[in-house]
């Protein structure tokens, strides 16, 4: 073989390895990136379910305010009634 065919072959192995190790590093920094994004979306999410459950549980809850507040009402008339007469 010619020198200049074993040069271009050592050339063309040796840009194969740079863009192998280049695209091997690209990869290893998106996992990277990837995984810290996912955290923070995870940990939006657990907050994002937190503060679903204390407005459920609040919701659960109004309506029995609600029905307590008739009924405190409803004394305070009979006890307003009471004493008007």
């Amino acid at each position: 073989m010619s020198d200049a065919i074993i040069v271009a072959l050592i050339t063309g192995g040796l840009s194969l390895i740079g863009v192998l190790i280049s695209n091997s590093r690209a990869a290893q920094n998106m996992d990277a990136k990837l995984e810290k994004q996912q955290a923070i979306t995870d940990t939006k999410l657990d907050e994002l379910t937190r503060e679903v459950r204390e407005h459920n549980n609040f919701a659960k809850r109004v309506p029995v305010l609600e029905e307590q507040i008739k009924v405190a009402n409803h004394r305070i008339e009979d006890l307003e009634k009471e004493r008007g007469e």
